[in-house]
């Protein structure tokens, strides 16, 4: 008898620990990229689940799609396709951006590149 409820109880926390582990953390995901979906904007620079990096140019909620506009070329994606967005107002950083580096780090810089030869 107290062989066959350590089964069950083995098989219950078996499920539990699947679903804080696995199905939890996935409606979690989704939520969230359902959240980036509806605050998607026009003007908003956005990756495709391909990799593709474009700037949104129209979103039609009816159709469920989105306008992306790759360096000139206008192309239609399904919004689920949209991976991840940087809103229009952030500015991506650039090398120039970056602070320089003091002369004594770039001569360090400089010793170790020599040293590598």
């Amino acid at each position: 008898m107290l062989q066959q409820y350590s089964s069950v109880i083995f098989i219950v926390l078996i499920i539990v620990v699947m679903y804080f582990t696995m199905i939890k953390p996935q409606k979690k995901r989704q939520q969230q990229h359902q959240q980036t979906i509806n605050s998607l904007k026009k003007g908003d620079h956005v990756v495709t689940i391909g990799r593709l990096h474009g700037v949104v140019d129209e979103i039609d909620q009816t159709n469920k799609t989105v306008t992306l506009d790759c360096d000139g070329i206008f192309l239609e994606f399904d919004l689920n396709a949209v991976a991840s967005v940087k809103a229009a107002d952030a500015k991506p950083t650039t090398e120039t951006e970056q602070p320089a580096k003091s002369t004594e780090a770039a001569k360090d810089d400089q010793a170790a590149d020599d040293s590598d030869k």
